[in-house]
């Protein structure tokens, strides 16, 4: 039996964005998983000083858990690579890309992959006036896990009040009825097609409360609509440049066919909570969470 030392990974949680709770719950459960499966494993809650506890702690890979601004929109990813620790999951301009809507939307667009019309519009003009025809969606440009997301249903009279708390600039996006379907890409392979039903809106409790929403896999949906998320999904990970796993989430409206199936956006820091998505459909196909968590580390590198 070999006594070779196993590889010390430094699970990154917490940090300070509005997904820290989330955050935490994913990087225990990775940090367990990867226990299990023979790393030597150090939790460390990302904070302002994240950079020397890193060079003090020197592990051979950083598995990044952390949702949000700074762990998924490109800062972290600008550290690690700064001081060269093999890190997980996408690189510094695919992170920045991906959180950014505005700008995936774009990318998404040049490479044939359905979106709906939206824009960049001040807090004080989405309050003064509809800034868009109804039904519509307001939500921050930069931040996950439907984190601040006000939905203006048709034949609204009103603008939304939007919280002091929200950003001055939001994303206002056309509102697509229909069926919520997720796919994740691990590396170059589509893993599945999940459909999530929830009773109302697929906010964050939906998303990480247990019970919040159901998760049928595969969806039960026609052949060509499962294929063109497993389509649609490999192209927005290459075209913005992902690495390790992402996931990408649609709108299907299933009175229209396939001219109803609309991308909403690609997560590169998918949730590993109990409840979430990308180990269910791992699971799904046969890969354990451990292996799930192992596969991920193995694919860490610097320069992504």
């Amino acid at each position: 039996m070999s006594s070779r030392t196993p590889p010390k990974v430094a699970v990154l949680l917490g940090g300070p964005s509005a997904e820290r709770e989330v955050s935490l719950s994913s990087g225990r459960e990775c940090a367990n998983a990867l226990r299990a499966a023979g790393y030597e494993v150090q939790e460390l809650d990302a904070g302002d000083d994240v950079a020397a506890r890193l060079v003090a702690l020197a592990p051979d890979v950083v598995f990044n858990a952390l949702h949000g601004r700074w762990g998924e929109d490109g800062c972290v990813q600008g550290i690690l690579e700064w001081l060269r620790i093999p890190y997980t999951h996408s690189g510094v301009l695919a992170s920045a890309l991906a959180m950014d809507k505005t700008r995936s939307k774009a990318v998404f667009d040049a490479n044939a992959i359905p979106v709906v019309k939206s824009g960049l519009f001040s807090k004080a003009q989405i309050m003064a006036g509809h800034v868009m025809e109804p039904p519509y969606v307001v939500k921050p440009n930069n931040e996950g896990s439907s984190v601040g997301v006000y939905i203006v249903p048709g034949g609204s009279n009103g603008p939304p009040q939007i919280a002091d708390d929200m950003p001055d600039v939001l994303m206002v996006e056309a509102y697509v009825p229909g069926r919520e379907l997720t796919t994740t890409v691990m590396g170059d392979r589509a893993l599945c097609v999940t459909e999530i039903i929830s009773d109302g809106w697929y906010d964050y409790d939906a998303k990480y409360k247990p019970g919040g929403s159901r998760h049928v896999l595969p969806a039960d949906v026609p052949q060509e609509i499962t294929q063109a998320c497993l389509d649609h999904s490999i192209a927005a990970h290459r075209a913005l440049g992902c690495r390790g796993v992402s996931r990408s989430d649609f709108r299907w409206d299933d009175t229209r066919g396939l001219d109803g199936l609309i991308a909403l956006e690609t997560n590169t820091q998918p949730g590993m909570t109990p409840t979430s998505l990308s180990p269910e459909q791992a699971a799904h196909v046969g890969i354990s969470f451990p292996d799930f968590c192992d596969w991920i580390v193995k694919d860490a590198s610097c320069d992504r």
